[in-house]
């Protein structure tokens, strides 16, 4: 014989939270969204006001898109060994790498959403989004300088590890030469 549920005398409060729940979500989704749309289209109209101005630095764009390349190099670099930290032993810390973390990545996407907001947009036919003179320039030197810096940088912490590696070798094979390298199993026999 075939046993009903029977639902438990809580059921109808548990169904309210989770509803509840669920509209919570959906609000936070779309008030995230909302301020994501904002942000995006102040930094896009940021981006196309300050972008044509540049021309006034020296080097023009070119020098823009270096710097801005150093930039995010730098921030990747940062971002990486910061986010390696963060199995910190306090909720300060954890929460201060975490900070880090965050600012690093906008030190990387930032530069690229800026130059690329220069760029023409594909289905607009305002003014608004406009070809800016000298954005392809610009990319294409930030491509160069971030590729070609976060390569050295990337060579330089490899080879630093590598050191550090080797003197570790040579600390562990010293100790082994004078007999407190061994394992305890080892000495006692």
């Amino acid at each position: 014989m075939a046993t009903r549920h029977q639902p438990d005398a809580g059921g109808g409060r548990l169904r309210l939270r989770d509803g509840f729940g669920i509209v919570g979500v959906v609000v936070f989704l779309v008030t995230a969204l909302a301020v994501l749309l904002l942000v995006m289209g102040l930094s896009k109209r940021l981006a196309r006001e300050t972008i044509p101005e540049l021309v006034d630095v020296p080097g023009g764009f070119w020098t823009v898109g270096a710097a801005l390349g150093l930039i995010t190099a730098l921030g990747a670099t940062a971002g990486l060994r910061a986010a390696s930290l963060t199995m910190a032993t306090t909720r300060i810390t954890r929460a201060w790498h975490t900070a880090l973390t965050t600012v690093c990545c906008a030190a990387v996407f930032g530069p690229f959403l800026y130059l690329l907001s220069g760029l023409r947009s594909r289905n607009c036919r305002s003014s608004d989004c406009a070809y800016l003179p000298g954005t392809g320039t610009a990319f294409l030197t930030y491509s160069l300088s971030a590729g070609l810096v976060g390569w050295l940088l990337y060579r330089w912490n490899r080879t630093r590890a590598e050191e550090r590696r080797a003197r570790e070798r040579e600390r562990a094979r010293k100790l082994r030469k004078k007999g407190k390298g061994k394992s305890r199993a080892v000495r006692g026999h």
